[in-house]
């Protein structure tokens, strides 16, 4: 254990000798060991950063959580044509399936709209999410507020022109007031401030509970585009009771939907019932398909990285052929000489690795504190770097630590004379 330890000792010093006496060559030949360990590791921490955010903004929301719209959110084998012939979702069957389902805890109504610019006196706000809502969102979303409360049953059924707006909106257009009872224009009309929500941090949530929106009664913009409109998506949100049986209510959606809207038998839905759990397995796959991409892409960086290891590490054969002979021709045996070689090749490449990561560590840092977003370099891709490296080294250096533990002593210091 003894020799080994000293093995890798006398190893490291090679390998920072060559660094100091060759930096340039050496440095050009880490170069790939490095781009290739920061390209895949920036991807997955990216990727798995990603991830985080996208999960823990759908944790506020019940995995079977049932979206019943006309558009699938995921892969589908009804073609895009057929698709677009769908009808919108209509206020009314949003009523009577709340009426007549079964297991179901509680429904609301909703249109995916696009942003709209929010005034107050001569203060503005852009691209503003707009979440059209009937009252039963709040339960559904379990909203928390800062301020204020959410609109009642009474206002949600009349299209009263109310609004709950979030934190981020609230500061830019009321910095440090207080924004309940003032008046907001949106749409062209007059809203009034009844609710802030609680600061949340940046989001993707369905239904926009982020900062950044106005959530204001559904009815209301139903009045102002009506039922069949290309600038909305109206969906019914369906949150099952707890233990209820997923499939069943799904299948029992699906039939009462398709008996209101007379498709007959034999006929296609022209409708999707889409559950969260689903929407959440295509999010896993297209965070798959991802990693997969940055490993693709940085594999030619780790090639070109192995190449300039092997390289290096010939020469360095070559520059010590007649140290080489001395050492067995003092008794070293092969695999001595063969250790002390791949140990120099491996800490070559882990230590490319260990500058790959640092980088890539800078580099979250930076956009941590840019974006409003939170770059996690994590302890599991840490040592994925760090293996990955020795196990470049490891390949790099397995051939010219061959050729040096097969070289004759006698010719081994007659060439290094």
């Amino acid at each position: 254990m003894l020799l080994y330890l000293r093995l890798l000792k006398e190893s490291f010093a090679f390998a920072m000798n060559a660094l100091r006496n060759n930096k340039l060559r050496t440095m050009l030949s880490l170069l790939g060991v490095t781009i290739g360990i920061f390209s895949i590791i920036a991807v997955l921490a990216a990727v798995d950063s990603l991830d985080r955010k996208i999960k823990a903004d759908l944790s506020t929301l019940d995995k079977n959580t049932i979206y019943l719209t006309s558009q699938s959110f995921g892969p589908t084998d009804v073609p895009r044509w057929k698709r677009e012939q769908f009808p919108n979702v209509k206020y009314e069957e949003y009523q009577y399936l709340k009426a007549t389902l079964s297991n179901v805890e509680n429904s609301c109504f909703q249109y995916f709209t696009g942003s709209e610019n929010v005034k107050f006196e001569s203060k503005t706000v852009s691209n503003v999410n707009m979440v059209a809502v009937t009252y039963e969102f709040v339960d559904i979303q379990r909203m928390e507020f800062a301020e204020g409360r959410f609109f009642n049953e009474l206002e949600s059924n009349s299209g009263k022109q109310v609004v709950v707006i979030g934190h981020d909106i609230a500061e830019q257009l009321f910095e440090n007031g207080n924004p309940i009872g003032k008046t907001i224009r949106m749409y062209g009309q007059r809203f009034t401030v009844i609710g802030v929500t609680k600061k949340k941090g940046s989001g993707m949530e369905l239904g926009g509970g982020d900062d950044t929106s106005a959530f204001f009664p559904s009815n209301f913009l139903r009045s102002l585009y009506g039922d069949n409109n290309e600038n909305v998506l109206s969906v019914v949100v369906i949150k099952p009771e707890k233990g209820a049986d997923i499939d069943a209510l799904k299948g029992e959606i699906s039939q009462k939907l398709r008996n209101y809207r007379g498709v007959k038998q034999g006929e296609i839905d022209n409708f999707f019932v889409n559950i969260l759990s689903g929407l959440t397995d295509m999010i896993d796959g297209v965070i798959s398909s991802l990693k997969i991409g940055g490993w693709i892409i940085s594999g030619f960086s780790l090639l070109v990285g192995g190449f300039g290891i092997a390289n290096i590490m010939f020469v360095s054969v070559k520059e010590r052929t007649n140290l080489i002979g001395i050492q067995k021709s003092l008794g070293a045996k092969n695999k001595f000489i063969l250790f002390q070689f791949l140990f120099e090749a491996i800490i070559l490449c882990v230590i490319g690795g260990i500058v790959g990561l640092l980088l890539v560590w800078f580099i979250a840092v930076i956009m941590t504190n840019v974006l409003d977003f939170e770059f996690v370099l994590g302890l599991g891709n840490i040592i994925l770097g760090t293996s990955l490296a020795a196990i470049i080294g490891l390949m790099a250096g397995i051939l010219p630590a061959v050729s040096a533990s097969r070289l004759d002593p006698v010719e081994a210091i007659r060439s290094g004379m």
